[in-house]
């Protein structure tokens, strides 16, 4: 039998769950395809074989990928956040997403070619804005503000005045 997990995200494609889960299981850790469900039989939007859903994980959190149709899409009310420990990190999962058909947003987020938003941050960038001399937490989010992709350096710089 295979294991459910209690509680899984379910995140709707429009016919490219699997190649999505199969990304995201290439490009971050603790990741995987799981079961891969096909269409039993033909239904009114498809024939049997198709892909239905696929269980995957993305870095530790169980995921379903439902292939539900065009009608809807995601939008950056949901997101995957990253916290990364160093430049080398940010710029391997940001480069990943956006160089696979993605796009930059502002302020360290950005979406994959499915639409999936995804924030990628640094866990200084954390730190700094929450650092206990409000002008330095200030100086770190007004840097934060101009940037797409996070720059360590220069939010260390900011924070550090």
């Amino acid at each position: 039998m295979t294991h459910i997990a209690k509680n899984t995200v379910c995140l709707w494609f429009d016919g490219t769950a699997e190649d999505a889960a199969r990304f995201y299981a290439v490009t971050f850790p603790d990741s995987s395809v799981g079961a891969v469900y096909r269409a039993p039989g033909d239904f009114p939007s498809g024939k049997q074989g198709d892909v239905l859903t696929v269980s995957f994980t993305v870095m530790g959190i169980p995921c379903l990928g439902l292939n539900g149709g065009p009608e809807f899409r995601h939008s950056e009310a949901f997101s995957f956040q990253v916290a990364t420990d160093d430049q080398a990190e940010t710029d391997r999962y940001w480069n990943a997403i956006v160089g696979n058909g993605g796009e930059e947003s502002a302020c360290g987020w950005c979406k994959d070619k499915w639409g999936l938003s995804w924030q990628i941050t640094p866990r200084v960038l954390m730190e700094a804005i929450a650092d206990p001399d409000p002008a330095a937490a200030k100086r770190a989010f007004d840097s934060m503000m101009t940037m797409r992709k996070i720059d360590i350096a220069t939010i260390e710089a900011a924070r550090h005045g």
